[in-house]
């Protein structure tokens, strides 16, 4: 427990609750709703944060795009939310931004992000303030907010991971260095007298170091007091203290904290100032979501969402499968073995093989598609297949893409799916329409041995390096998602295509169209090393 007060530090106490990466599980939200009116009764001062990525992940999403969360975060007051990189995940729909604009404007709180520039696109023009506020008004956003708590001011700014570019459709969103971003924004909250700084992050508490992470934040940059992390997906049992600079020199402490992903844990996070705004004390805690009771009000409000869920969910498609389509991944500590992210699967050949049917249907020159292992989420099992078990699948809301590219261009997207083997990589390309052979003890970039197309005899041609091909993928993909720094050039070079169709719609429609399902590997990506 916190000590009592020290009258030599002064009594001010703040106390922060905090989610993350709840990513539309709604199926306990009123047990999340139970859990914030019993802290808040304890305190009515208490901030209430969320760290982003509260869209994408279950049919809740993809039926209501982020209205049926609002409906509950607004019934939780929260305080402030900054934005993950799934709340970007639309962008390529031929509707952009458009529901992430109208969760924004639907919102009875602010938003705070310091490091992304919304001025390109046209949909969030009157939202966005490149301003601290300390009266920020409900449905806008803010490069920070200052509250006043308890007779203190307390600021809030947000950072999202530049990693948005790469793993979601940001479009004409643009993101700024993280680090820069936070000094300026702790510099502002300084020049109008705050002293308790909050940073609300969606950047990794210990992701990819040469990207963004909390861990650098904390050691980086002065003046911050407490971390509220998401993007990472980690599990702070405890609150992490931060008490040494880059260098090892004894800095002031910051105070990391994270609830892990899913609506599985609200955090909360006890701190004590010094009068100078240093913090003394801090004590933490997560409390399971699922060990409390369903708050009434709140599961009044989720019976129509649910009940369309339900309904949607277990429509079947008119496929029965007499095998599962398996999704394996690597277990923890595994560096190797096969995975979705590393290795041809059954349902990654489904998947592709509609994807192509459809794109042929739009442009008959095209010939292969492209699936990052990345984006298929779940396994069917054996028995009827319904609706609910193809959105798992591929949850995402991408739609298809065509694409004119160069042998080259090809051969180098597979050097950057095959980087990883034999580890996991999200952008591990399934393919239709032809096959990859690579060598897994050659040098990364250098592994591709031939990628070859397949005619409509079923021969295989190789892929000549400056002969000019169509092939399909997702847009994220298209857009150069997972890092496809070539495909990210062809976008902006005006050779793609956006069909506007659905992937899982799609998928669905290519199972239906099958006489049978296929149950054996059929060797599009090869390792040939394996053979010497």
């Amino acid at each position: 427990m916190l000590a009592k007060t020290d009258a030599k530090f002064g009594p001010y106490k703040l106390t922060i609750l905090h989610t993350n990466d709840t990513h539309a599980n709604l199926d306990n939200i009123a047990k999340r709703v139970t859990g914030v009116k019993a802290e808040k009764a304890k305190n009515p001062n208490a901030l209430l944060l969320d760290a982003g990525d509260v869209f994408q992940g279950t049919l809740y999403f993809n039926e209501f795009h982020g209205q049926a969360d609002l409906k509950f975060m607004n019934l939780m007051g929260y305080d402030a939310m900054t934005f993950g990189n799934h709340e970007f995940d639309l962008g390529a729909t031929p509707e952009g931004h458009q529901a992430l604009v109208d969760f924004i404007k639907g919102a009875q709180f602010p938003f705070v992000s310091s490091n992304i520039d919304f001025s390109g696109d046209e949909k969030f023009t009157g939202l966005f303030s490149d301003l601290i506020s300390s009266e920020p008004e409900k449905g806008k956003i803010y490069n920070g907010i200052i509250k006043e708590i308890n007779g203190e001011k307390v600021g809030i700014f947000g950072l999202t991971t530049a990693e948005t570019v790469d793993i979601s459709s940001p479009g004409a969103v643009k993101f700024e260095e993280y680090l820069a971003e936070a000094e300026r924004a702790v510099k502002a909250f300084e020049g109008r007298g705050v002293n308790k700084i909050i940073a609300l992050t969606h950047i990794g508490y210990d992701d990819n170091a040469n990207v963004d992470n909390d861990l650098t934040l904390a050691t980086k940059v002065d003046g911050i007091d407490v971390i509220v992390g998401g993007h990472s997906h980690t599990t702070l049992s405890t609150p992490v203290v931060v008490d040494k600079d880059e260098n090892g020199a004894k800095k002031d402490p910051t105070v990391i904290v994270q609830t892990g992903a899913n609506n599985t844990n609200l955090g909360v996070l006890d701190v004590k100032f010094s009068k100078n705004g240093v913090i003394k004390e801090s004590e933490g805690k997560l409390i399971p979501v699922a060990n409390l009771k369903p708050d009434k009000e709140a599961e009044e409000l989720l019976k129509p969402y649910a009940s369309k869920i339900k309904e949607v969910s277990e429509k079947e498609i008119g496929v029965t499968l007499e095998k599962a389509l398996e999704n394996p991944r690597l277990g923890e500590g595994q560096s190797s073995g096969i995975s979705v992210r590393n290795h041809e699967t059954i349902l990654g050949n489904i998947i592709t093989d509609g994807m192509l049917a459809k794109a042929k249907e739009y442009n008959p020159n095209t010939v292969m598609a492209l699936q990052n292992g990345g984006g298929i989420r779940a396994a069917i099992e054996a028995g009827p297949v319904t609706n609910g078990e193809v959105i798992k699948v591929l949850p995402f809301g991408n739609t298809l893409a065509v694409m004119d590219l160069t042998g080259a261009d090809l051969k180098a997207a597979f050097e950057v799916g095959l980087r990883s083997y034999p580890g996991e990589n999200g952008g591990f390309l399934h393919v239709a329409g032809g096959k990859v052979e690579f060598d897994s003890t050659k040098p990364v970039g250098q592994r591709v041995v031939n990628v070859y197309i397949k005619n409509a005899e079923g021969a295989y041609t190789p892929v000549v390096d400056n002969q000019t091909y169509t092939i399909a993928t997702n847009a994220f993909t298209a857009q150069g998602g997972d890092g496809f720094d070539v495909f990210a050039k062809i976008y902006k070079a005006g050779k793609v295509t956006d069909l506007g169709l659905s992937d899982w719609e799609n998928f669905r429609d290519h199972l239906v169209s099958l006489d049978k399902i296929p149950t054996e590997l059929e060797g599009r990506i090869v390792d040939v090393a394996e053979g010497k």
